[in-house]
């Protein structure tokens, strides 16, 4: 080893050993009470330590590693990250047959990470349901003193869960957490700069367990948050709410979202008031009920407007395009997107232009309006460029990807998307990139690379089911009845476009539903089944006339014209 590797280990060292010290001193009487349980503690003794950040955890273990009191004891750190993890007591005993004990030292187990399997949200957690079921059998399998260390709502959700078990415990230490320790997970969560929709999913659940932790510190369970806590606990419960919906995860964003609602009535803050509000609407637009993502949009857009808050203004108009967007109502759209950009151009928020102007492309390309659409894209892409903000770039060379298969081009759009990809890729982020090999599917299918394209769509497909998007999987599947259809697959194809039928009716998607009425109908076509063809094509008109869409009534008129009688 260098002599610089040396300085840095005993540098790192000696300040570890000052923070073991700090954390003792900040939790003395705690800390000797534990040491009491643990020196008394003999065979099967159940005991529990509330801690709520990691870091704190190794502090405590070291700490008690060098405690004069403690060295007759051998403590064995049992760790338990499994998501899925049931059954508890079986592991224990596996781990327990590899550890070799140390003689004349006492055995005490120190759980740690369980709180993984005990879960944040649900009822009965396997894990949980087995302690019970299991209890009797700790005392002869388990026979050391067993301690759990889990941060408050997994102690509180085990005590609830698993309340036979729970009854068994002969200790209960809550620690306390250092101020350095808290002052690190605000500067990782509330005052971090990278938005948590470009952080990779890894780095989403640390951020999520983080922000979790910190609400504990801020608003215990069982307790009323104090009044110099509330804009604080507000913050978590609305940056919970925002992590979970890069999860697309809408109802438990909700039951943050919810909660700040009710706080923040209790201090003024019209900023933080109309980005929770914004929130809740987007948590109802990700579960397609638009009506009531509307509602929330417009109710945070009248508080903008009566302050004053040119921004937030233009923010609300942008989410009500949106959802107008999704509903779909495009000259809606529109309309709220002009709002939104004069605003931003007129208070010189160049950078927020941008998510403007692409979805200004979004609409004109649902028009049909494709040279319209690829102008706005070319000036969302300039400003993110200008800005340095590649991870929007692959939005924007997604659209455009998407505008030149419109027209045709191809060769075009497959390096569109290929870019679009390379950045989602590099971002981690990869619920994106199932969007974006669905239309690298289409490419390939346009280019008759149909083996290549069925592969594209099984990639999104997986990702899209992954991440629990039912909705996007209906168009996937739309698709892989076209692959299916052209490679002669004919019941494969009809399996695929009823299952993308079933999906559309379920998430009231009446327009979208056209399109596969229309394919199936054309499928029938190919299997000269003239009635069932001219049945579905019809169905497929009457949607379009509906929804006045006068291009694609057209194109299915002409199909049911060339039927046989």
């Amino acid at each position: 080893m260098s002599s610089s590797n040396k300085l840095s280990n005993q540098h790192n060292n000696s300040k570890f050993q000052i923070e073991i010290g700090k954390f003792i001193t900040y939790n003395q009487d705690e800390f000797a009470e534990l040491v009491t349980f643990i020196d008394f503690a003999e065979k099967f003794t159940l005991g529990f330590i509330e801690i709520n950040f990691p870091p704190d955890i190794d502090l405590l273990i070291a700490g008690l590693r060098q405690e004069p009191q403690c060295q007759e004891i051998q403590f064995v750190v049992l760790d338990f990250p499994e998501k899925n993890l049931r059954f508890l007591r079986d592991e224990l005993v596996q781990q327990l047959a590899n550890i070799t004990k140390e003689t004349n030292k006492k055995l005490v187990l120190l759980i740690r990470n369980l709180e993984k399997s005990i879960g944040v949200f649900g009822d009965y957690p396997p894990v949980l349901q087995d302690l019970n079921f299991v209890r009797d059998s700790y005392r002869q399998t388990v026979p050391h003193p067993l301690l759990f260390i889990l941060p408050d709502y997994a102690i509180s959700r085990l005590a609830k869960f698993a309340p036979d078990f729970w009854a068994w415990k002969s200790g209960l230490f809550r620690f306390k957490t250092t101020e350095l320790t808290r002052d690190k997970a605000i500067a990782n969560t509330l005052n971090a700069d990278t938005d948590i929709e470009r952080l990779p999913t890894p780095k989403q659940q640390e951020r999520i367990d983080l922000l979790h932790s910190l609400l504990m510190e801020y608003n215990p369970t069982g307790e009323i948050p104090s009044l110099e806590h509330l804009r604080n606990c507000c913050n978590i419960l609305n940056e919970l709410g925002k992590a979970y919906l890069s999860q697309r995860k809408p109802i438990q964003a909700r039951e943050y979202l919810e909660k700040a609602c009710e706080i923040i009535k209790n201090f003024p803050d019209y900023s933080l008031q109309i980005e929770v509000i914004n929130q809740l609407g987007k948590s109802y637009q990700q579960q397609r009920q638009f009506e009531s993502a509307n509602s929330y949009h417009q109710q945070a857009l009248d508080i903008a407007k009566k302050q004053k808050n040119h921004r937030a203004v233009a923010d609300s108009l942008h989410y009500l395009g949106n959802v107008s967007l999704s509903m779909p109502q495009f000259h809606q759209a529109r309309d709220y997107y002009q709002q939104a950009l004069e605003i931003k151009i007129e208070f010189g928020d160049r950078y927020s232009c941008a998510s403007t102007y692409h979805n200004l492309g979004v609409v004109a390309q649902e028009l049909r309006q494709f040279h319209q659409a690829r102008d706005y894209y070319q000036q969302a892409l300039e400003i993110t460029i200008e800005f340095g903000d590649r991870y929007s770039c692959a939005t924007t060379y997604h659209q455009l990807g998407y505008v030149a298969q419109e027209l045709r081009e191809y060769h075009q759009a497959r390096d569109y998307y290929q870019q679009a990809l390379e950045i989602n890729i590099e971002f981690g982020d990869r619920y994106s990139c199932a969007s974006t090999y669905h239309q690298l599917g289409m490419v390939a299918q346009e280019l008759r690379e149909y083996h290549q394209a069925r592969d594209y769509y099984q990639q999104a497909l997986e990702i899209f089911i992954e991440f629990g998007d039912r909705y996007s999987c209906a168009t996937t599947y739309h698709n892989l009845g076209i692959v299916a259809e052209e490679l002669r697959e004919y019941h494969q194809a009809r399996d695929y476009y009823q299952q993308a039928l079933e999906i559309k009716i379920e998430f009231g998607n009446r327009y979208s539903c056209a399109k596969t009425y229309a394919t199936l109908g054309l499928l029938a076509k190919a299997e000269e089944n003239y009635a069932e063809a001219r049945a579905n094509l019809q169905t497929a008109l009457e949607i379009y006339v509906e929804y006045q869409d006068e291009y694609m009534a057209t194109v299915v008129r002409e199909i049911l014209e060339s039927l046989p009688e």
